[in-house]
C-alpha cells in the first residue's frame, strides 16, 4: 500500500502520475512480479495541524488515531509519497522514521514507462515531467455543449523557442471578458522607449513603466533595463531606437555663419578704402600731424584682424585650430601696440613743444617702430611656447545631451589661452591710462582722446566676452568670439579713424597747416 498525501492544487499533476505509474506497475508482470499495489490519498488542505494529523491516520488507520495501534486490515504500507515544501517535509520525515516508514520525494526522477493509452510518461533526473502537453480551448456551444479545441502546445524537450506554440487567431473568449486576450497582470506592458519598475510590496506582476532616461533605449515590450546607444548614437524621440548624432559646427553655409562672413568682409573693405584715403590724402596736415605710418601699420593690422575671424568659421582641422587663436593673438597685439605707440606719440610731441625739454631727441619714428615691434615680438613668443607645450587641436565632444557631436577648437592649454587674452588686456590698458591722461593736450594733438574711447570699447566688448564665452558651448562660443573680434577691431577702427575720414573728406577746410597752427597756439 502506498499513501500519497496531496496538499495543494499543483500536486494533482503529480498524483496524474502517480496513478498512472501504479496501473502501470499492476499490469506489468516484469516490473513488480507477483506484488499488487494500492493507494490512499489524504488532504491536509495546506494546514500543518492537518498534515501530521493525515500522517497520524496513515499509522492507526482510524479516522481518530490513537499512538502505536495499528487497526490496519489492508495491505502492508509500502511507502508514502509527501508535496510538502522542504521545511514542512523534514518535519514529517521525522515523525515517519520514529515508526520506520520509507518517505518519497514528491517528484518521481529518473522513471520512464508507457501508459495503457501507449503514451510515453518519463521524469528527468530534476523530477520534470517531459511529457508533451496539448493547450485546449473549452469552447461553450449555444445549444449547450462544450466544445475542446486544441490551439497550442507544450513540449519541454523541444530547442529554446520552439517548446510552446499557441494560435491565439484560434482562441474563443467568453463575452464576459471586457478585453481580449485577458491579461494576468495588474500592470499594462511597458511599450519600447520605457521600463520595467517594480512596486515596492507589490506581485512581480506589478509595475510601473517609466520612460528611459537620456542616451538609453528600449527595443522590446516589458525590458528590465534600458539599452545605453553607443557614443557617436543618440535615441530617436521614441527612444527604441538609436540613431547617429547630428555633427555640428560653424560652417559657411548656414545662417549663422554666413551673416558674420559678410560683416567680417564688409569691415575688411572698410579698412582698405580708409587705408586708401589715408595713403591717398598722405601729405595732408591731419594725415602727418598724426604719424601716417603708425596709421598704415594700424590699418593694416586691423585689415588682419577682420580676415582672422574667417578662419575661425568651417570645420575645424588642425591646421585651422592652430592658427585661429595664433593669427588672433599676433594681429590684435600689433594693432594694440601701435595705438600705444601713437598715444606715447602724442605725449612726447606735446612734451616736445616745452622750451628746453630732453625728449626732442626720442622724438622721430625709431621710437615708434621699436614700440610696435617689441610688444608685438612678446605676443609671438607666447604663441610659441604655447604651441610648442600644447597646441591647440581639433575635438569631437560626444559628450552632449542634445544629440549632437560638438565638432570644436580645444585650446589644449586654457592657461596659455588666457594668458595671450590678458596680455592683449594689458597693451590695452597702458594705452587706456596713458590715452586718458593726456586727454586734455591742444587738439591739434587731441588724437588721445579718440584713443581713449577706443580702448574704452575694446576693453569693454572683452570685459563682456569672458563670461559669456564660458557659458557656451560648441558653435555658439566661436560665434561669440567672432563677434567679439569684430566689435573690438571696429571699434577701434570708428574711434580713431572715421572722425579723421571725416575732416579729409567733408570739412578740407580744417585739414591745413593754417588750421593745425591756430588750434596749437589754442
Amino acid at each position: 500500500m502506498v499513501y500519497f498525501l496531496c496538499f495543494n492544487a499543483e500536486n494533482i499533476y503529480n498524483f496524474l502520475a502517480f496513478v498512472s505509474a501504479v496501473e502501470e506497475i499492476n499490469n506489468s508482470s516484469e516490473l513488480l512480479p507477483n506484488l499488487t499495489l494500492g493507494f490512499h490519498i489524504y488532504n491536509s488542505y495546506s494546514n500543518l495541524l492537518l498534515k501530521f494529523k493525515a500522517a497520524m491516520n496513515i499509522f492507526s488507520q482510524m479516522d481518530i488515531p490513537v499512538i502505536n495501534y495499528n487497526c490496519q486490515t489492508s495491505g502492508t504500507l509500502a511507502a508514502i509519497i509527501e508535496g510538502l515544501p522542504g521545511e514542512r517535509s523534514s518535519q514529517i520525515s521525522n515523525v515517519l522514521s520514529i515508526y520506520h516508514f520509507p518517505q518519497l520525494h514528491r517528484y518521481l526522477k529518473n522513471v520512464h514507462f508507457k501508459n495503457s493509452l501507449g503514451e510515453e510518461i518519463y521524469f528527468d533526473e530534476n523530477g520534470d515531467q517531459a511529457t508533451d502537453y496539448n493547450i485546449i480551448n473549452l469552447i461553450h456551444l449555444p445549444n449547450g455543449t462544450l466544445k475542446h479545441e486544441i490551439v497550442g502546445s507544450y513540449k519541454p524537450s523541444a530547442p529554446p523557442g520552439e517548446d510552446f506554440t499557441i494560435d491565439e487567431k484560434m482562441i474563443v473568449w467568453e463575452a464576459s471578458f471586457t478585453q481580449t486576450p485577458p491579461q494576468s497582470r495588474c500592470s499594462q506592458n511597458c511599450a519600447p522607449g520605457f521600463r520595467k519598475l517594480p512596486r515596492e510590496g507589490k506581485p512581480v506582476c506589478c509595475f510601473d513603466c517609466i520612460p528611459c532616461p537620456a542616451g538609453h533605449i528600449s527595443n522590446q515590450t516589458d525590458m528590465e533595463n534600458c539599452i545605453r546607444c553607443l557614443e557617436d548614437q543618440w535615441p530617436n524621440e521614441k527612444r527604441d531606437v538609436c540613431i547617429p548624432k547630428i555633427i555640428i559646427f560653424l560652417s559657411h553655409e548656414e545662417s549663422l555663419g554666413i551673416i558674420l562672413m559678410l560683416i567680417s568682409i564688409f569691415f575688411f573693405l572698410i579698412t582698405a578704402v580708409i587705408l586708401g584715403i589715408f595713403i591717398y590724402y598722405r601729405e595732408t596736415p591731419i594725415v602727418r600731424s598724426n604719424n601716417r605710418n603708425l596709421s598704415y601699420i594700424l590699418l593694416v593690422s586691423l585689415m588682419l584682424c577682420f580676415l582672422c575671424s574667417l578662419i575661425f568659421i568651417g570645420h575645424p582641422e588642425k591646421v585651422t585650430c592652430i592658427l585661429r587663436q595664433t593669427a588672433f593673438g599676433i594681429t590684435f597685439s600689433i594693432s594694440l601696440s601701435s595705438v600705444l605707440a601713437k598715444t606715447i606719440t602724442v605725449v612726447m610731441a606735446f612734451q616736445t613743444t616745452k622750451p628746453g625739454s630732453k625728449l626732442r631727441k626720442w622724438m622721430g619714428s625709431r621710437v615708434s617702430y621699436s614700440t610696435v615691434l617689441s610688444f608685438s615680438l612678446l605676443q609671438v613668443l607666447f604663441c610659441l611656447v604655447w604651441l610648442g607645450t600644447a597646441p591647440p587641436f581639433p575635438h569631437r565632444n560626444t559628450q552632449t545631451e542634445d544629440g549632437t557631436i560638438q565638432i570644436e577648437c580645444n585650446e589644449g592649454s586654457i592657461i596659455a589661452f588666457y594668458c595671450v587674452l590678458g596680455y592683449l588686456g594689458f597693451l590695452a590698458g597702458i594705452s587706456f591710462i596713458v590715452a586718458f591722461l593726456a586727454r586734455n593736450l591742444p587738439d591739434s594733438f587731441n588724437e588721445a582722446k579718440y584713443i581713449t574711447f577706443s580702448m574704452l570699447v575694446f576693453c569693454s566688448v572683452w570685459v563682456s566676452f569672458i563670461p559669456t564665452y564660458l557659458s557656451t558651448r560648441g558653435k555658439y562660443m566661436v560665434a561669440v568670439e567672432i563677434f567679439a573680434i569684430l566689435a573690438s577691431s571696429a571699434g577701434i577702427l570708428g574711434c580713431i579713424f572715421i572722425p579723421k575720414c571725416y575732416i579729409i573728406l567733408l570739412r578740407p577746410d580744417r585739414n591745413n597747416r593754417k588750421y593745425i597752427t591756430k588750434n596749437k597756439l589754442m
